[in-house]
């Protein structure tokens, strides 16, 4: 079987091995995109205060009064 000289590129395998990882950097950088484009803003510490002391109060109580072993 003669060789041929073909350019790199012109060879289909040289596409299936590139275009995995060229397909991930590309699913990478429009996940970082929606990321930084829908980011919510922070919450407010007194909004979760209100909505959330139940939850805190709890948390310190299981704290302060861990179960006898």
């Amino acid at each position: 079987m003669k060789p041929t000289n073909r350019s790199g590129w012109k060879e289909p395998m040289v596409w299936l091995v590139v275009a995995g990882p060229l397909a991930v950097v590309i699913a990478g950088f429009i996940t970082l995109w929606i990321a930084f484009d829908g980011a919510d803003e922070p919450l407010k510490l007194q909004a979760v205060s209100a909505s959330g002391q139940p939850a805190v109060a709890a948390r310190n109580h299981a704290a302060a009064n861990p179960p006898a072993r």
